[in-house]
């Protein structure tokens, strides 16, 4: 129990998970624990989601903040089976900050949006004394339609679901450890960040159905399954040969002891769909440049009343792959 706030309360591991239960519990919400709300109208189901980017440093080979603002939010509308249609932007920005770059970080948000489809509709403007925060944070919600028929969910996973992801793993992570320059090491690793909306339509067209998507961002790959696993209550199964990590980020990981399954992505889907539709749905998503090298990495086993994760290795054995504790990679979006 910690009686201070740390940095482990937003690395997007175990204690932020607990700490969003504590909140969602005093506050009485209805969802406790979603970071993601369904609002029922007359006119259909809307999704509607907000998340806050504190990237450090706020730009880095393949992406910056400003784009990571409005792709990360996309992307949550996405995960909720929404086609995204509406974002709002706020800015809190630290005195002195240069007013070239901070433009530059508003053509990103112009180009992501335009890139995503969705419009830009409201937002505000706070500035703050020197110190009070780093350069520039940004908060983004976002609303957008359901696709009709769609029911996606963390609490949907079901026995017999195959567990696909949609590309490299651990690339948006690696890309922040490399621009930070703290161990001096040379990578040639681009974040893969991107909007998913591409992805969903293919599916909803191609009539592909599904239980639950996540994107792995905060706490990586890991962390999703796990997220995945305890909400829906089953056990999952996956192989390390299955998941696809680049040669850069794999040599990246092992100089620094890190585990790529924990690296945050930007850009990647994980899709539980019936075992049947899963090579269909590989064939279809391999058809989409940011869904290209889409793969199956594993399977929903059984029931499990805690929800548990297991990694078969390379070698053979099979160990569990618990949600990550502590915060190796902070401040990644």
């Amino acid at each position: 129990m910690y009686d201070k706030i740390v940095l482990e309360h937003g690395a997007g591991g175990r204690l932020m998970h607990e700490l969003i239960q504590t909140i969602s519990n005093v506050l009485e919400s209805p969802r406790r624990g979603v970071d993601k709300a369904i609002l029922n109208t007359k006119i259909g189901k809307i999704a509607f989601t907000t998340d806050s980017f504190v990237m450090k440093p706020p730009v880095v080979k393949g992406c910056d903040i400003g784009m990571l603002s409005v792709n990360g939010t996309v992307n949550d509308l996405v995960t909720m089976g929404a086609k995204p249609e509406y974002l709002s932007l706020s800015l809190i920005m630290e005195e002195g900050l240069e007013r070239d770059f901070v433009m530059r970080i508003i053509e990103s948000v112009r180009r992501a949006s335009e890139k995503a489809r969705v419009k830009i509709v409201t937002g505000d403007i706070k500035v703050v004394e020197k110190g009070g925060c780093d350069k520039i944070f940004i908060n983004t919600s976002g609303i957008g339609m359901v696709y009709r028929g769609v029911e996606s969910s963390t609490l949907n996973a079901k026995p017999g679901d195959a567990v696909i992801v949609t590309g490299s793993i651990g690339d948006h992570g690696a890309a922040v450890l490399a621009a930070r320059g703290e161990f001096q090491l040379e990578a040639d690793v681009s974040s893969d960040c991107a909007p998913l909306n591409s992805v969903l339509e293919a599916l909803v067209k191609k009539r592909v159905p599904f239980h639950a998507l996540i994107d792995p961002t905060r706490g990586g790959l890991a962390t999703s399954l796990n997220e995945v696993a305890e909400s829906s209550r089953v056990s999952i199964e996956i192989e390390e040969e299955a998941i696809p990590v680049k040669e850069e980020v794999l040599g990246f990981c092992e100089v620094l002891g890190i585990e790529p399954f924990y690296l945050g992505c930007e850009g990647r889907l994980v899709i539980f769909t019936p075992q049947a539709y899963a090579d269909k749905a590989v064939r279809v998503l391999r058809t989409l440049e940011v869904s290209k090298d889409t793969c199956i990495i594993g399977s929903v086993v059984s029931r499990s009343k805690k929800g548990e994760v297991r990694i078969k290795t390379r070698a053979g054995g099979l160990r569990a792959l618990p949600m990550l504790q502590g915060i190796p990679l902070p401040r990644i979006c």
